[in-house]
């Protein structure tokens, strides 16, 4: 029997990203965010989630992807579990959740380079995309 990873999908910037789903608590629409004076680059801003603050990391920043474009705002939001507490990514748009063999799952390629590079676990293509899957290091990820 082919063992599987089953992946929450999701886009920025066009590219398509996965996380294991059972890290994944809830998927959103964009909620405002409230700056934090102060914080590390990649921190976008605090959410407030049915009263829990949750602090919403930049993955375009955090992997070099570019800023948004001016007067655009997230679509919407990843609730990821972490050791620390939820941790929010605004995003583009969700995809699907999928089942992806393991075997299928290729290294990180020579030519990825910068920040993504660290990120980035495995890459596996799939019909008509190329699946980049971030790693579980969320802190990492989100560094901070």
């Amino acid at each position: 029997m082919n063992k599987t990873r089953q992946l929450c999908t999701f886009v920025l910037e066009g590219q398509t990203f996965g996380i294991p789903v059972d890290c994944v608590l809830e998927v959103i629409r964009s909620l405002p965010l409230t700056h934090v004076p102060l914080a590390p680059e990649a921190v976008c801003g605090l959410i407030n989630l049915r009263g829990q603050i949750v602090t919403a990391i930049d993955l375009r920043r955090r992997l070099e992807l570019g800023p948004l474009k001016e007067g655009k705002t997230a679509r919407m939001n990843i609730i990821i579990r972490t050791s620390e507490g939820p941790l929010c990514f605004p995003i583009d748009e969700v995809g699907d959740v999928v089942d992806v063999e393991e075997r299928l799952f290729e290294p990180v390629p020579e030519t990825m380079t910068g920040t993504a590079r660290k990120l980035i676990d495995s890459v596996c293509k799939l019909p008509g995309t190329l699946l980049l899957v971030l790693k579980g290091d969320y802190a990492e990820l989100a560094g901070i």
